[in-house]
């Protein structure tokens, strides 16, 4: 059991010092700087357990594989630069975007993601 707590402690970590939403690979190489023996199944393992306590969430994109972001955010959306392929936190919001839908619908919720080079691939 003891193992368990610092693989999940080795994956909020990496989680909270990266500042974005990252793919299990990045995951695995940033949680291995804590336990060099760390293994990408075991990785993939707790990313389950950790979603499904809610502590972590999904972040998926039109044609990418899910990135994981602690799910201590409120609502928020992405940036991703089309150099690196990274994804970044945006805390901002455009707001209510029911005046962008048809008439007669209702919009109850929104996603945006922003799109370009972010700062290290200007």
């Amino acid at each position: 059991m003891e193992r368990s707590t610092r693989q999940r402690h080795a994956i909020r970590s990496a989680l909270e010092a990266a500042g974005r939403p990252l793919l299990p690979s990045e995951i695995h190489a940033e949680a291995q700087r804590e336990i060099a023996a760390l293994g990408l199944a075991t990785v993939y393992r707790n990313i389950k357990q950790l979603t499904a306590a809610g502590d972590i969430r999904p972040v998926e994109l039109p044609g990418d594989p899910a990135r994981y972001e602690l799910a201590v955010h409120k609502h928020h959306h992405h940036f991703r630069c089309k150099s690196c392929s990274r994804v970044f936190d945006v805390h901002a919001c455009p707001g209510n975007m029911q005046k962008l839908a048809p008439p007669g619908f209702k919009v109850d919720g929104h996603e945006l993601t922003l799109y370009g080079l972010c700062s290290g691939c200007q």
